[in-house]
């Protein structure tokens, strides 16, 4: 069992020597221009990469808003329980998110998918639809990258296929993203 404790955590070290320090970065400045055009971010998933977003939104509407003075207009599209069951019974499933674009979302606004396979149909079907309607999009994604990653404007790959150390890295991003400005608020001027 140590052994195999011990290989998990090399493979996640690995996993997070991956993330690419230039694309987070670059990610950064789409936020900070999000805060200073007043524009809103949508972030969704699905399973672990669900509560990923919810967390992410949690972090920058709350703890970077609060250190910034100003507030990130920031949406988890997995939050709304009802919204998203009433899509999916209606219509699909893969229409969940897509849905709530349709109603919120504009030209300049950030959608942020996040995805251990990069395929996940409802995941694609939002992206999609931001990109075709003007918003900027990216793609947080495991090695298999998906066709999320032929959609989006910017993706950040894991090289990883493991659902479990790429949604840690993933959220190791998301702290990264959030804890920018909560350590660098003059980063949001």
């Amino acid at each position: 069992m140590k052994q195999w404790i011990s290989d998990y955590i090399g493979a996640q070290k690995a996993a997070l020597d991956s993330i690419p320090a230039e694309a987070v970065a670059e990610l950064i400045g789409k936020l900070r221009a999000s805060l200073q055009e007043e524009r809103h971010i949508f972030v969704f998933g699905n399973g672990g990469s669900a509560s990923n977003s919810s967390h992410f939104a949690t972090d920058l509407g709350k703890g970077a808003s609060d250190k910034t003075g100003k507030r990130f207009r920031v949406l988890s599209l997995t939050d709304n329980v009802s919204w998203m069951t009433a899509l999916g019974n209606d219509y699909a499933y893969e229409d969940v998110f897509v849905g709530q674009l349709q109603n919120h979302g504009k030209p300049g606004d950030l959608a942020l998918g996040i995805s251990v396979s990069g395929n996940s149909p409802n995941c694609v079907k939002a992206l999609q639809w931001a990109k075709d309607h003007g918003l900027n999009t990216v793609a947080l994604v495991g090695a298999k990258r998906g066709r999320m990653a032929e959609i989006a404007e910017q993706v950040i790959v894991i090289n990883d296929t493991h659902y479990g150390r790429v949604e840690d890295a993933q959220m190791g991003i998301c702290h990264l993203l959030c804890y920018a400005f909560m350590e660098h608020p003059e980063w949001a001027r």
